[in-house]
């Protein structure tokens, strides 16, 4: 009797084959249908762990601020510089580590990952410079945390998930909202009654602690254990992984910066990442204490917007699954807008109705932006939309860092932080304009 055998069975001698492998192996396929649980939900699981500690990372910025100026001296235009570099590098890195996932697998890079933003957190707990603030954590804990950010999530579900891939994507982008609700009222407190760097030292080792679970469970490809992706009809081939990295992640942006809705939604992004990690999450805390406010207070209120971006980020990955992107993107700029508009009439030196009220609004809407950024990129672009995300959420973290180095800056010769306020309001206006502009794509590829 003939037996049939797989590519796969290194015991057997076969023709070298050239290109990704076909399908399943029989057996493979024989063994697939006994899991009771979807190894895409292992994956998602293992992903959502790892972004909400980088997630705990990128927002700690705003609790250093004040300590780092009591301890060193420094005025908070140098502690922006740092923290404007931290973002700038958190946005570059993205499309690079898309690139580096399609090469090395997702495992390896999100390892690698967790492994810098841990060593870099470790290392600013000895420094005593700025340049040396700008290494460990300019340098270190933005590449480390660029790597782990929304293409990560996106890369995840193009891989892993057919149906419901837009909620899936809006959860995993939730769960690095979800490590700042998380994390920094715990980290802030800890830095009010210990200091700083033992919140830092905290937040390394939940870094260290992720990093097994990392290598033990999170799968690269479905066809690696024969399987479909969740909800997929088809089974889906692995790739050849690609070399070149660096080369391919270049040449895509070249490609991608010759279409106009590339510009269009970088542009949107840009003033996505100004308004909320280059404003909010960096100076809301130095901005209440201005009025009065607690730092382990402001860190609350954050904490709630941490706890509402998970409503308005599943909802919004749930609503992109069903309705045109760019309308919902428009939307959400306008009350985003608004909310920043009316925000230096809400502070006081307590949590009082309006400015829990204010929270509340500006959680469901901060990062709700994500799903439809990452619908629009996948219809325009197809195989290499993760990696276009990734230069669009570098334009987002390029306007965060604009802001942080800017809304320090104007904090230091206004005295306020309200001229900032307003301006990122009226950004979020031309935001909207921007998304309505954005075309639809035709079919048979991405409009020019």
């Amino acid at each position: 009797m003939h037996t049939t055998r797989t590519p796969a069975d290194p015991r057997h001698p076969v023709e070298p084959r050239k290109g990704p492998r076909k399908g399943p192996s029989r057996k493979a396929l024989r063994r697939a249908p006994r899991a009771r649980v979807h190894p895409a939900w292992w994956v998602a699981g293992t992903a959502a762990l790892a972004i909400v500690v980088a997630g705990a990372l990128t927002t700690l910025s705003g609790v250093l601020v004040g300590p780092l100026g009591a301890t060193f001296g420094w005025s908070r235009s140098t502690v922006g510089v740092t923290v404007s570099l931290n973002m700038v590098l958190y946005g570059l890195t993205a499309p690079f580590a898309a690139a580096l996932m399609d090469r090395f697998g997702l495992r390896r890079v999100a390892a690698a990952a967790l492994g810098l933003v841990a060593t870099g957190a470790l290392l600013t707990t000895v420094m005593t410079a700025p340049w040396q603030f700008a290494l460990c954590w300019g340098l270190l804990v933005g590449l480390g945390s660029g790597a782990m950010t929304t293409t990560f999530a996106a890369m995840v579900g193009q891989r892993w998930f057919v149906r419901v891939r837009g909620l899936v994507t809006g959860v995993l982008t939730a769960a690095g909202v979800f490590g700042q609700f998380v994390f920094l009222p715990v980290l802030s407190w800890v830095t009010e009654r210990h200091g700083w760097r033992p919140a830092l030292v905290t937040a390394a080792l939940a870094a260290l602690a992720v990093l097994p679970l990392v290598r033990l469970l999170l799968r690269d490809h479905p066809a690696d254990a024969g399987l479909k992706p969740y909800g997929g009809t088809e089974f889906v081939p692995r790739p050849a992984a690609p070399r070149g990295a660096a080369r391919r992640t270049v040449r895509v942006l070249v490609d991608a910066a010759r279409t106009g809705p590339f510009w269009l939604l970088a542009g949107v992004f840009a003033v996505c990442g100004a308004s909320t990690n280059g404003i909010l999450w960096s100076h809301f805390v130095p901005a209440a204490h201005d009025h009065g406010m607690s730092a382990t207070t402001a860190s609350s209120l954050l904490a709630l917007i941490g706890a509402f971006n998970l409503v308005g980020t599943v909802s919004s990955g749930w609503l992109t699954d069903r309705y045109d992107p760019r309308r919902l993107l428009a939307g959400y700029f306008v009350l985003r807008g608004v909310s920043l508009v009316l925000l230096p009439a809400l502070m006081s030196g307590t949590a009082d109705a309006s400015l829990v009220l204010f929270a509340v609004l500006f959680g469901v809407l901060d990062v709700a932006t994500v799903p439809p950024v990452i619908a629009l990129c996948r219809e325009r672009y197809g195989a290499d939309s993760a990696i276009v995300f990734g230069w669009v959420g570098a334009a987002h973290q390029i306007g965060a860092g604009l802001m942080a180095g800017l809304g320090g800056l104007v904090r230091d010769v206004f005295g306020t932080y309200d001229p900032v306020w307003a301006a990122s309001g009226a950004l979020c206006a031309v935001a909207a304009l921007m998304a309505s502009a954005v075309r639809a794509s035709p079919r048979g590829g991405p409009g020019k």
